[in-house]
C-alpha cells in the first residue's frame, strides 16, 4: 500500500503555505494510478467532501450549477441518472427539500447498487431498457420537472472514441427526458468536448427554449467535461435527427 512521505501531511512550507501531498509509486501500482491518488490527495473539494458529508467531489459541480441557474427549486420532482455514489443525489434532496413535507421527490437511478441517500429512493435499473420510462415515471408518481445526468461511458483511453461515446449517452438521455419530462421542465447533463457535442446542443436548443453551456469551478481544469443546462422543455417533435 503506498503511503505518503513521512511529515508531508500537513506540513507547511515558507509562509505558512500548505505544501502538496506526495505519493510514493509502489511496487506494482500504475503511473497513473499513483498520479491519480495523488491528485485526490491535494483535491480542495475531495477534502471539502469528506468534511461537509458528501460522498463524492462531484456533488459540488452541481452544487454550482444550481447556484448559477437555480435549476433544483423546492418541491420539484427529479430524476438523477447515474446516481452512484450519491453526491448528486444528496444535493438534489437538499435543494428540493425532499427529506421535508411539503418538499420534492427524488429518483435516484443506477446500474448499480448505491447505499440509500435519505429523502430519495433508488431504483436499479438500466435507464435505456424499453420500459424504464414507464417504471421510473410510475415510482417517481408522474412525469419529473427536472432529468439530471452526470454519467459517463466506461473509458478507453483513446480521447476520439470516448467522446464519440459519452455523447451516444447524451443523446439516450434526452431520448429518456422526452418521455418522462413534464412541460417546461430541465436538463442537465455531462458532455465531453470534441466536436460531436454541437449536434446534441442543437437538439437541445430544438426542445428546450433556453440551453447553456457551464464548466463549474469544481470540474477540473484539464478535464473536457462540460455541463449543458436546458430549461423549458417543450417536446421533441422538433428534433430532426435520426433515431434508431
Amino acid at each position: 500500500m503506498a503511503r505518503s512521505k513521512k511529515g508531508s501531511r500537513g506540513k507547511r512550507g515558507p509562509g505558512g503555505r500548505q505544501l502538496a501531498e506526495r505519493v510514493k509509486t509502489a511496487r506494482g501500482r500504475p503511473i497513473s494510478s499513483t498520479r491519480w491518488l495523488q491528485r485526490q490527495l491535494n483535491d480542495p473539494y475531495v477534502s471539502r467532501a469528506r468534511a461537509e458529508g458528501y460522498r463524492s467531489r462531484a456533488a459540488y459541480k452541481l452544487i454550482e450549477i444550481d447556484d448559477r441557474f437555480g435549476v433544483l427549486k423546492r418541491g420539484a420532482k427529479v430524476i438523477d441518472l447515474g446516481a452512484a455514489p450519491g453526491g448528486w443525489t444528496q444535493v438534489t434532496v437538499e435543494r428540493v427539500r425532499a427529506d421535508q413535507d411539503g418538499g420534492g421527490e427524488v429518483l435516484a437511478v443506477d446500474l448499480s447498487d448505491m447505499e440509500p441517500v435519505q429523502g430519495a429512493t433508488f431504483v436499479q435499473l438500466d435507464f435505456m431498457e424499453p420500459d424504464a420510462d414507464t417504471k421510473l415515471a410510475d415510482a417517481l408518481g408522474g412525469r419529473a420537472d427536472i432529468v439530471l445526468s452526470d454519467m459517463a461511458a466506461p473509458a478507453t483511453g483513446i480521447p476520439r472514441v470516448d467522446h464519440l461515446r459519452i455523447m451516444a449517452l447524451c443523446e439516450a438521455v434526452l431520448d429518456f427526458a422526452g418521455t418522462v419530462l413534464a412541460p417546461d421542465g430541465a436538463l442537465v447533463s455531462k458532455v465531453l468536448r470534441g466536436g460531436g457535442e454541437a449536434a446534441f446542443v442543437r437538439d437541445l436548443k430544438q426542445a428546450f427554449r433556453k440551453v447553456k453551456h457551464v464548466k463549474p469551478p469544481a470540474s477540473r481544469a484539464d478535464s473536457a467535461e462540460m455541463y449543458v443546462v436546458a430549461m423549458g422543455f417543450r417536446g421533441l417533435a422538433g428534433v430532426e435527427r435520426p433515431r434508431d
